[in-house]
């Protein structure tokens, strides 16, 4: 594969990282909330450099970032706090950020960053 090519879908990811996190910014949060860690329903891959990345750059902005993973059992991913308890960290949460729009956080759906245009995975 030519360097160029690479090249371009390095910059490319990084636009996409900035583009998101600056969409959230934009909320003005104190404290974002990432919702689940796994890359597709029903998964447990914590294959995660893209949010990290996002996480990142709201921390460099002063943003607290807390996670909702009950299925990680260390207390802290990337060095934020792992909410194992969904209400709380809906309550918490001025943004959450969620790779799809779930049932579960449709009661806080005004709170919800996602770029799941349709609700499916």
């Amino acid at each position: 594969m030519p360097n160029n090519i690479i090249g371009a879908i390095v910059d490319a990811n990084t636009t996409r990282k900035d583009f998101v996190a600056n969409s959230i910014l934009k909320r003005n949060p104190k404290r974002v909330g990432i919702y689940r860690l796994i890359m597709k329903a029903g998964s447990d891959n914590f294959r995660a450099s893209s949010i990290q990345g996002i996480m990142k750059r709201l921390k460099a902005k002063g943003i607290e970032v807390v996670v909702y993973e009950p299925v990680l059992e260390e207390p802290e991913f990337f060095h934020s706090a792992v909410i194992k308890d969904l209400n709380e960290f809906k309550a918490m949460s001025d943004v959450i950020v969620s790779n799809r729009m779930v049932g579960e956080l449709a009661d806080v759906e005004s709170k919800v960053y996602t770029r799941d245009l349709f609700g499916s995975d």
